[in-house]
C-alpha cells in the first residue's frame, strides 16, 4: 500500500511540474508577443514641422530622448533633464545597481555640440530624468537647478556646491537672455492604484552605483523657459495641478504622454486643458513616449499594452479639434534641431 501511495504522489508530482512549466511556457510567450507588438510612427499622420531658416537670435530645441531637450539661442544652452545612460529592462526588473556611462555622456556631449549648458532642470528626480545630471555638469560646469532631491542627487555625483541651486517654485532665474521658471507640479498618477512609482525623497547624497528604484521623484515642476523670441511650456510627466498655469503663457508646450492611455481618455482632455489650452500654446510636442529601455539613439515605441503612442496621438487630435482648433501638433524627430521662435515664424 505504501509503495502504490508513493507512485501515486510521485505521478502527481509529475504532473504538477509539467502544468507548472506549460502556463509557464505560454505565459512567457504570451508576455513576449506584448512585448513585441508596438505600434509605429508611419500610423501617425501629423505633418513635419515646417523648417525655417536658423538666424542669428533664434531658439532651438532637440529632442534627444524620453524628456531630455536641449534649448539654445546660439549663445546659451538650456538642458532640461538629461538620460543618456540607459539601464536595460534586467537592470531594473532584477534591481540591479546602475551608474552613468562616461563614454556615452561624453560621445553625447560631443556629437551635440553641449559646450555651452548654463543649466541643467530636471523636471523631477526619478532616474531617466536625473540619473545622468551630476556627470554631465561635471563635464560642463553648468549649474544643476531642482528640488532639494535633485540636490542630493548632483551631490552624490561630486558635483561642486557653488554649482547646485535649490530651486524656488515661480522664482525667475536668469541664464543668458534665457529666464526660468519652475513651477510646482504633480506627478501623472500613474503606479498601482493611482500611486506615484518611487515616491519621495532623498535626503543624503545619492551615490552610484544604485537601483533605478534608489531616484525618488522628489517633487515635479512645469518649466517655462522664455526668451525674448517666445516661450516654451515643458511639462515632462504627465500630470497637473488644476488651475496652477492659467497665468502663464506659452508658444510652444513640450507634452509629457509617458503612460497617458492608462489614465484615460478623459484625464488626457482635461490634461491638454491644463497645460495648452491654458497657456493659448500654438504648437504642442508630446514627448516622453520612447521606450527608454532603448539605448540611447535607438527611438522605438513601448509595447502597444503599456503605452499605445498612436491612440494617444488620436485622442490628442480629437481633444485639439475640441478645444483649440489653431494649435498645430508635431512629433519630435531624435537630434533634429527644431527652431522655436524665428524672426519671421513659419507658416503652420
Amino acid at each position: 500500500m505504501r509503495t502504490i501511495a508513493k507512485d501515486t504522489l510521485k505521478k502527481l508530482c509529475k504532473r504538477v511540474v509539467i502544468i507548472v512549466a506549460c502556463v509557464s511556457l505560454v505565459g512567457a510567450a504570451i508576455v513576449a508577443g506584448l512585448w513585441r507588438d508596438r505600434p509605429d510612427f508611419g500610423d501617425i499622420n501629423w505633418p513635419a514641422h515646417p523648417t525655417a531658416e536658423e538666424i542669428a537670435g533664434s531658439v532651438t530645441v532637440t529632442w534627444l530622448g524620453v524628456t531630455t531637450l536641449l534649448f539654445d539661442d546660439g549663445e546659451t544652452q538650456i538642458l532640461i533633464d538629461g538620460f543618456f545612460s540607459r539601464p536595460t529592462i534586467s537592470d531594473m526588473l532584477f534591481s540591479r545597481p546602475v551608474q552613468s556611462d562616461a563614454a556615452t555622456i561624453n560621445y553625447v556631449l560631443n556629437e551635440y555640440g553641449m559646450n555651452r549648458i548654463a543649466a541643467i532642470i530636471p523636471v523631477h528626480s526619478h532616474f531617466d530624468h536625473a540619473m545622468d545630471i551630476g556627470a554631465i555638469a561635471n563635464r560642463t560646469s553648468a549649474s544643476i537647478l531642482g528640488s532639494s532631491t535633485t540636490v542630493q542627487i548632483a551631490r552624490g555625483a561630486g558635483v561642486p556646491e557653488d554649482q547646485i541651486v535649490l530651486a524656488s517654485s515661480d522664482t525667475e532665474y536668469s541664464f543668458g537672455n534665457f529666464t526660468v521658471t519652475l513651477v510646482d507640479s504633480v506627478h501623472a498618477p500613474i503606479g498601482w492604484a493611482g500611486s506615484i512609482p518611487f515616491a519621495g525623497v532623498i535626503d543624503k547624497p545619492l551615490v552610484p552605483p544604485a537601483p533605478v528604484s534608489s531616484w525618488r521623484e522628489g517633487g515635479s515642476y512645469s518649466v517655462l523657459i522664455e526668451h525674448p523670441n517666445g516661450a516654451t511650456l515643458v511639462q515632462g510627466g504627465a500630470g497637473f495641478i488644476a488651475g496652477r498655469v492659467q497665468d502663464l503663457r506659452a508658444d510652444v508646450v513640450m507634452l509629457g504622454v509617458g503612460q497617458l492611455q492608462g489614465l484615460g481618455r478623459e484625464y488626457a482632455e482635461r490634461y491638454w486643458q491644463e497645460l495648452v489650452t491654458a497657456t493659448e500654446a500654438k504648437r504642442v510636442f508630446p514627448i516622453h513616449f520612447d521606450d527608454l529601455t532603448r539605448p540611447f539613439g535607438q527611438v522605438e515605441l513601448p509595447p502597444r499594452a503599456m503605452n499605445d503612442f498612436v491612440k494617444i496621438c488620436n485622442w490628442l487630435e480629437t481633444i485639439r479639434e475640441t478645444w483649440d482648433k489653431e494649435a498645430r501638433l508635431y512629433v519630435p524627430i531624435f537630434g533634429q534641431p527644431v527652431v522655436l521662435y524665428p524672426l519671421a515664424p513659419p507658416e503652420a
